[in-house]
C-alpha cells in the first residue's frame, strides 16, 4: 500500500518535444508537458471537451529515452508521483510549481 500514496499515472500527447539538458555529472534530465482531455455533455447537451496540461520531469534513463523517442503530437502514458517546488522570483513574489517526477514511460498509438 505505500506505494500507492503519491502516484500519477496519465495518459496524453506531448506539446512539444522533450527540453533535455545533461547536468555536470553526466545525468541526463528532460522536461515536458502533457495535454489530458476530457469530454463531458453540459446541461443543453452539447459536448465539452476540458485539457488539463501537466508538467513533466524526467531523470537517467527515463530522461534518455524521452529524448530518443518523444516529439510534438506523440501520445505516452506515464507514471510517477508529484512533486511541489517553490521559488521566490526576481520581483520577491513566492511562485508554487507542481510536476510529475516520471518514473515509467510508454509509448501509444502508431509507430
Amino acid at each position: 500500500m505505500y506505494a500507492l500514496k503519491n502516484k500519477v499515472q496519465l495518459i496524453g500527447n506531448l506539446g512539444n518535444a522533450p527540453e533535455v539538458k545533461t547536468l555536470e555529472s553526466g545525468k541526463k534530465m528532460a522536461r515536458f508537458s502533457i495535454a489530458t482531455n476530457e469530454s463531458y455533455r453540459n446541461a443543453k447537451g452539447e459536448k465539452i471537451t476540458e485539457t488539463q496540461w501537466h508538467n513533466l520531469i524526467a531523470w537517467g534513463k527515463v530522461a534518455e529515452l524521452a529524448e530518443k523517442y518523444l516529439t510534438k503530437g506523440k501520445e505516452v502514458m506515464i507514471e510517477g508521483k508529484l512533486v511541489n517546488k517553490n521559488y521566490t522570483d526576481k520581483a520577491g513574489v513566492k511562485k508554487y510549481i507542481t510536476e510529475v517526477q516520471v518514473n515509467e514511460l510508454l509509448l501509444l498509438g502508431d509507430k
